[in-house]
């Protein structure tokens, strides 16, 4: 399942092949610069960039023996390029690769987010206006509370996804940078001018003050991004599934010839989709924690952060993509119930439309106190007597003296319009930036 919403692109960020082909440009890179200074010859430089080789089988099997990734890979490396690997990873710590080629991957990893968010914004804002001038009963505590339109609940997730997409931009800006400054961050071992080399040559920013490792917030903020991002899914979900609740059924995810939805009850028709969004989320939230304790290492560096990433990293750049995926194709296949909005738009028998008799109260004279026990007395009454066939809200206040005294039938009836809570939907798409093109 997740093969099929995760594009092969992110998975082939993190395989074994790419990381070590990563840490080998780094290093020719650092020839290089190195090179540029008349220290390392050229000549080795060209003899590493003709000859050497990722021979994945040969690291690992050259790991198992010395227990050191960097030095597995430098190994392989120096069997197959001859006498000139002399001059590899000269005067280099195995973080200043490690952590170069890392940032190499992140980025790669947070441009396809980026790709991710703005396919799945772009979804939503076809919903949005698809749906824009839809009525649908409002909820604040799952209770009915006014109407909105179902364009705007769209709008709102919309707009969630623009402000993400940002964040995953500057969060592949921050881990965006290199380190070559050897073993504890002082480049007793290697010229400043190296470092600058590769990372203007990879398109990093040398960090600012390093230690033996780039400082472990900006991979902090990298995955507390990703959990913020999977907050949004996860709230989008869960508006998913109250929605397709049966009770209330206003939206389905999509559901195709021939799914099954229980093992024992053929009629089912779950959000199995969003539901698995929401689990996923809590994952992108446990990956951030793990990224917090990641911070605070001993001294210049200590290796309790590297088993952490090894599993962190590349997961939850995984798990996000398949979520940004899976929630595109949600929205884009969703089935819209209009009847079960009207439904339930009538459900109450208008109870939502009692802050604007409160208003129309008001403006006719009563004070905001008295208004607010009227009508809200009229409302408890109603909605203990109509389950039970007793008269419905607007029945109630249509018959009451006072109210009758006060207000005109027509502005009753505008309390009562739906349209009424609606007429501010234009100027809210408009300021979103949500208009039809073309």
């Amino acid at each position: 399942m997740i093969a099929r919403y995760t594009r092969p692109e992110m998975a082939a960020v993190w395989d074994p092949e790419r990381r070590y082909r990563l840490w080998l440009e780094v290093e020719i890179a650092a020839m290089e610069g190195w090179a540029e200074l008349g220290v390392v010859p050229r000549e080795a430089v060209e003899a590493v960039r003709a000859r050497a080789r990722v021979d994945v089988a040969r690291i690992q099997e050259i790991e198992r023996e010395v227990h050191h990734d960097v030095i597995a890979f430098t190994t392989a490396i120096a069997e197959a390029v001859g006498p000139e690997a002399r001059w590899f990873h000269y005067g280099l710590t195995s973080t200043d690769v490690v952590d170069t080629a890392q940032a190499l991957q992140l980025r790669e990893a947070a441009g396809l987010l980026v790709a991710g968010a703005e396919r799945l914004c772009a979804a939503l804002r076809e919903q949005a206006l698809r749906w824009k001038h839809r009525p649908v009963m409002g909820r604040t505590h799952g209770v009915h509370a006014e109407p909105t339109t179902l364009g705007l609940k769209f709008a709102s997730f919309h707009a969630e996804m623009v402000r993400n997409a940002e964040r995953l931009r500057r969060a592949r800006e921050a881990v965006s940078v290199g380190k070559l400054s050897g073993a504890v961050g002082t480049y007793a071992d290697v010229d400043p001018r190296v470092e600058a080399y590769v990372c203007r040559k990879l398109g990093l920013r040398p960090e600012t003050v390093s230690t033996q490792v780039l400082p472990r917030d900006r991979h902090a903020e990298f995955l507390a991004t990703l959990a913020v991002v999977g907050g949004t899914l996860d709230r989008l979900a869960t508006e998913i599934r109250h929605l397709q609740r049966t009770e209330v059924r206003e939206l389905e995810e999509p559901f195709r010839a021939g799914q099954k939805g229980s093992s024992a009850m053929p009629h089912k028709r779950n959000p199995e989709k969003a539901e698995r969004v929401s689990g996923l989320a809590r994952l992108l939230r446990g990956y951030a924690v793990a990224g917090f304790e990641d911070q605070p290492l001993w001294h210049e560096r200590d290796i309790s952060h590297s088993s952490v990433e090894r599993v962190v990293l590349p997961d939850a750049t995984i798990v996000l993509d398949y979520m940004l995926n899976l929630m595109t194709e949600i929205v884009s296949g969703l089935h819209v119930h209009e009847e079960n909005m009207d439904r339930n738009l009538a459900l109450t028998g208008g109870l939502f439309a009692s802050p604007r008799l409160l208003l129309a109260l008001v403006e006719a004279g009563m004070s905001r106190e008295a208004a607010y026990a009227l009508v809200q007395e009229e409302a408890m009454a109603a909605w203990q007597e109509l389950p039970r066939g007793g008269p419905s809200f607007r029945e109630r206040i249509e018959r009451h003296p006072e109210v009758r005294a006060r207000l005109s039938p027509e502005e009753l009836a505008r309390a009562f319009d739906v349209e009424g809570y609606l007429r501010w939907v234009d100027f809210i798409f408009e300021r979103a930036g949500l208009v039809r093109s073309g």
